[in-house]
């Protein structure tokens, strides 16, 4: 089995005491939300049963009509001969909700009715709110699900470690993490930075370790999820949508890395494309990370919302649309110029974002200063500069110097520093500070 962390968070809400809501288990396509909630269904429970809206279109009507749990069971009985509904023992999959509104709406009664337990999943994708029937606010428990951290990604290549465990005493930069551990380490970041995430790519990859066959499975989920955007996305936004998806490389190859609708298309403005992003976002498929005007606490106090960066959910995926030579590229550490900085620093921002961590960044127009991200730590801000190759820290040296800064981080792909506030380690380290 793949191990993902969210099974844990699967197994305390099943036993935990109580009123028990219903999961909504939200994510891209193709993250492993199916698979996770079958090997959970099978492990833990007596009975699993589940229903897949778009291989059973037919199964939409069973919720059409009266949404009493009895009424409902019946039907699922007679639809799937020799399910079982044993109360306190069975768990319900409802899978591809966004494709039966009405299925989403019977969170509500599963959960008064308490019997039986049911998690319903859906990819965000054509999950319209503004036209669902009814939405059962207060009855269901939403799970965001993403593709392999790097950590879990380590694990599926067979490495049973705990990063946070092993790399705890090295994070005040006073230790240098051990010189095969680190070089190891490296290694598998490199290898997390061209083949991503996604459950599908990484068994791929874990099987035959063959970067070409991972990069034409990327290309084929690139496509599926454009016409995914053909599919679900609203008639307004279905070619805006595209091209800012297809943008997204071309984005963080500029010096500056902050979304510019001009390069969607010539002269373009927010009103004309926001929809579009935001429709991406809540579909899973992009993350944003803020510019702030202030460093203190809280950052979100002092978000600009008209400036900001956009991120694809995969590393893995960003680097495919670069095509594969990127990927031998980087591989050989043969990569210059400015994609270089944007493809690392977009690998910071998948590892930090997959810790759920906030996006923030801060750059002053009217001059050089920039820092790519900002994280909140004991209600301190805290800068993190992230350097793809050896270089100066300026605009962090900058930021050190101020009263409220107690402390920040330089990633590079050296290993552990530490002189006054400033604290350098290595890039996989994102992953624990």
């Amino acid at each position: 089995m793949l191990r993902r962390k969210i099974y844990d968070k699967l197994l305390a809400w099943k036993n935990s005491t109580g009123k028990k809501d219903a999961i909504l288990l939200r994510g891209v396509r193709q993250c492993g939300k199916t698979y996770i909630v079958r090997e959970f269904g099978k492990r833990e429970y007596e009975s699993f049963v589940e229903i897949n809206f778009i291989e059973r279109p037919d199964m939409q009507s069973i919720f059409s009509g009266s949404l009493t749990v009895d009424n409902m069971v019946q039907q699922i009985k007679l639809s799937m001969p020799g399910c079982q509904f044993i109360p306190g023992k069975t768990l319900l999959f409802l899978d591809e909700i966004q494709d039966a509104p009405n299925a989403r709406t019977s969170l509500k009664f599963w959960t008064e009715d308490g019997r039986y337990d049911c998690i319903a999943s859906g990819s965000l994708l054509g999950i319209d709110y503004k036209n669902e029937v009814s939405i059962p606010v207060g009855y269901e428990q939403q799970l965001i699900m993403r593709t392999l951290d790097f950590e879990e990604f380590i694990w599926a290549l067979g490495v049973d470690i705990e990063l946070k465990e092993m790399l705890t005493p090295y994070l005040d930069g006073s230790k240098r993490v051990p010189e095969a551990m680190h070089n190891s380490l490296n290694k598998y970041l490199q290898e997390y930075m061209v083949v991503g995430g996604l459950p599908e790519v990484v068994d791929e990859y874990s099987r035959n370790k063959d970067f070409y066959a991972v990069h034409l499975l990327q290309e084929k989920i690139l496509r599926d999820y454009q016409d995914d955007i053909a599919r679900y996305a609203l008639n307004q936004d279905k070619i805006k949508a595209k091209q800012c998806f297809l943008s997204i490389p071309r984005q963080l190859s500029k010096e500056n890395h902050k979304f510019q609708y001009s390069v969607v298309e010539k002269k373009a403005t927010a009103r004309k494309f926001i929809s579009s992003l935001d429709w991406l976002h809540n579909a899973g498929l992009i993350d944003f990370a803020y510019n702030v005007n202030s460093l203190w606490f809280p950052l979100k106090a002092y978000v600009k919302e008209e400036q900001f960066r956009v991120y694809l959910c995969d590393i893995g995926l960003l680097v495919a649309m670069y095509g594969y030579q990127m990927k031998v590229a980087l591989l050989s550490n043969a990569l210059e110029g400015p994609a270089k900085g944007g493809i690392y620093e977009s690998l910071i921002a998948d590892i930090l974002a997959k810790r759920g961590e906030e996006l923030y960044y801060y750059k002053k127009e009217d001059s050089t200063l920039e820092i790519e991200f900002m994280l909140e730590r004991d209600c301190k801000p805290v800068p993190v500069e992230v350097k793809a190759k050896k270089g100066a820290t300026r605009s962090l040296n900058e930021l050190l110097k101020m009263e409220q800064i107690v402390k920040g981080y330089k990633l590079t792909a050296q290993n552990t520093d530490a002189v006054d506030k400033k604290i350098t380690l290595p890039l996989y380290m994102a992953a624990v500070i």
